[in-house]
């Protein structure tokens, strides 16, 4: 368990010197308008949303959490749970409280024996799920979004109230919602659980911090990874839409870019085609001189040039118009740190945490957020090891997944690592599956570790693998859950072939129900 530390804030540390919950929306609200070119989600099913009541509780939380004299951080590695956990962490610094923080990748049997004797105790982004949390004696606050029963112990989550967790809060938001402290962390949060475009509460709150010149909400070409993925990188892996011909395929992407004149750069630092634009400036000391550019480095006229490009390809594969605005979105910026171009970028921030808790190295990414010294820097070696596993995890993936009927397989033991093998398979096929997919590493202790993914259609059809994996995974000894889009779980490693009969036999009930 990692000690607070209690450095010189940050300009950034806290939102408001007296935090307060945002106004309860009002109950007639409708749709929620999103700017032109900004693609939405379909609208959910109707629902009663309980705002009073959600409110009630986020002040109930706040409450609890500054009763607690030296409580115990229990929060999630990946980003939402490490955004979520800085929340914690910052309003207890600015209460003035001790605490200690413990990084987890799920509730289990033996985290619940090492908290029997804790005191007090806070969950962010994982825990709601588990009824064992309710075996801990102390006092237990929990800020979750995945999908849940409830709990005897005090929760603030969504879906008590009506609020879809899985596209409309995630743990950082929701643990905002209460706590208000690193506003940047709660929008980080909600992009790396890709709760994007910001819809329902999120957006509530992104239309609060916008109007205070917190965050900037813009609309721009919507692939992941503008400020760092090289661009045939950019172009393989884009997903919303999905490039029929170019996504999986860097090397069918180089040569498209290069085909439109967006090549890589000459030596002299030049684009290698020219493209009737202002050249970009000469290539840093010590940098490849013939490395591709990031999205980010084109000037206004090439990133023109390239949407132009991607509608007039979309356009003749379909064989008709293709609106450019379905290529551009809502993207987030935060003007506070534009200084540091690894946070500048609310995706680009949300993939530097993924970095830290996926390598083990958690409380650097709390750290990033909290702006302690020398935590950037750590955080950034990790980033290029993170990148590096992901690009031959993908490779990996393509060579090696298998169609096992209802759903794709992706066995990764021995080979990718427990950490990201969840992203791995969120980015295989991106766009163009229509099955979900479920794939399985080591994790320690010699367990095997599930991570599923679908689709939105998948989704709106009537899968919920967050469900499925919570009604299969006790059959065999596991523990499972998450959310319909997205979840993981644990099983003993000689009840596979059980879990995979079991497994197809839900989902098929699922869709078939829907």
């Amino acid at each position: 368990m990692q000690e607070a530390k209690n450095p010189k804030r940050p300009f950034y540390f806290m939102d408001d010197e007296h935090p307060k919950p945002p106004p309860t929306p009002p109950p007639e609200s409708g749709p929620v308008q999103l700017p032109e070119g900004v693609v939405a989600r379909p609208d959910p099913p109707a629902r009663v949303i309980d705002w009073d009541g959600f409110n009630s509780r986020a002040l109930e939380a706040r409450k609890e959490v500054e009763r607690m004299r030296e409580p115990l951080l229990v929060n999630h590695y990946d980003c939402d749970g490490l955004s979520s956990g800085a929340i914690v962490c910052a309003f207890l610094e600015k209460l003035g409280k001790k605490y200690k923080v413990h990084t987890v990748r799920k509730v289990d049997d033996a985290l619940i024996g090492s908290l029997a004797s804790e005191k007090e105790v806070i969950f962010t982004d994982l825990g709601g799920g588990s009824p064992r949390v309710d075996e801990l004696g102390g006092h237990v606050v929990v800020f979750d979004h995945h999908q849940t029963k409830g709990l005897r112990h005090l929760q603030l989550n969504p879906h008590l109230f009506g609020i879809d967790g899985g596209t409309e809060l995630c743990g950082a938001t929701t643990t905002y919602w209460a706590l208000r402290a690193l506003p940047e962390a709660a929008i980080v949060g909600a992009i790396g659980d890709m709760q994007y475009p910001l819809i329902g509460a999120n957006r509530r709150l992104l239309d609060e911090l916008s109007a205070r010149g917190i965050v900037q909400a813009s609309i721009d070409l919507r692939f992941y990874g503008r400020m760092s993925r090289p661009l045939p990188q950019l172009l393989a892996f884009a997903d919303d839409p999905f490039l029929p011909g170019l996504g999986g395929s860097e090397e069918r992407c180089a040569q498209f870019l290069e085909n439109i004149g967006l090549g890589k750069k000459e030596p002299n630092g030049a684009p290698a085609a020219s493209s009737g634009a202002k050249s970009p400036s000469p290539a840093p000391a010590g940098a490849d001189p013939r490395a591709w550019r990031t999205y980010s480095q084109l000037d206004n006229a090439e990133k023109k040039k390239l949407v132009s490009a991607l509608a007039l390809y979309m356009a003749e594969l379909s064989g008709g118009p293709y609106r450019a605005e379905k290529l551009v979105g809502e993207t987030y910026l935060f003007p506070r740190l534009s200084s540091i171009p690894e946070l500048y970028d609310a995706g680009e921030f949300s993939t530097l945490l993924n970095a830290c808790g996926r390598h083990s190295k958690p409380q650097v990414g709390i750290d990033v957020c909290l702006g302690r010294p020398g935590a950037l820097e750590q955080a950034r070696a990790l980033l290029a090891e993170h990148r590096r596993a992901l690009r031959e995890g993908v490779d990996f993936a393509y060579k090696n997944s298998r169609d096992f009927g209802p759903f794709l397989f992706l066995d990764g033991r021995g080979v990718i690592d427990d950490g990201i093998i969840g992203v791995v398979a969120g980015m295989l096929y991106p766009g163009g599956r229509k099955k979900p997919i479920l794939a399985i590493a080591y994790e320690e202790g010699g367990k095997i570790k599930i991570s599923t993914r679908g689709t939105k259609k998948l989704v709106g059809e009537g899968l919920n693998l967050g469900l499925a994996l919570s009604k299969t995974c006790p059959l065999v000894g596991g523990v499972g859950g998450g959310h319909a889009i997205a979840a993981g779980a644990s099983i003993p490693p000689d009840k596979l072939d059980e879990f995979l009969k079991l497994f197809p036999q839900e989902i098929e009930a699922q869709l078939k129900a829907k």
